[in-house]
C-alpha cells in the first residue's frame, strides 16, 4: 500500500501474470502515443505502450478510480 505521496515500484516477477490492456481510443497513428494497464490485486500498474520493459508506475486502485473521476470530470483538460 502507498501514501498519499509514495510511488509503489514493481518488481518484474509480480508483472510475469499481468495481462496488459489499452483503450481502444488510444492513438493507433504512426506514433502509437498509449498508456497500457494491467490489474494487480490491489493495484493498478501502468507503463508505456512503446516500451514493455520500461518502467512501471504502479497505484492503489482508489487512485486509479480517483483519475478517471477527474478525467470524467474534465479536471486535465
Amino acid at each position: 500500500m502507498t501514501s498519499e505521496n509514495e510511488v509503489s515500484t514493481v518488481r518484474s516477477s509480480d508483472l510475469s501474470h499481468a495481462t496488459w490492456r489499452k483503450s481502444s481510443r488510444s492513438n493507433h497513428g504512426a506514433e502509437g502515443d498509449c498508456v497500457e494497464v494491467a490489474g494487480l490485486g490491489d493495484e493498478v500498474a501502468l507503463r508505456d505502450s512503446k516500451n514493455f520493459s520500461g518502467p512501471v508506475l504502479a497505484i492503489t486502485r482508489a487512485e486509479w478510480r480517483s483519475f478517471l473521476g477527474g478525467i470524467r470530470a474534465g479536471e486535465f483538460s
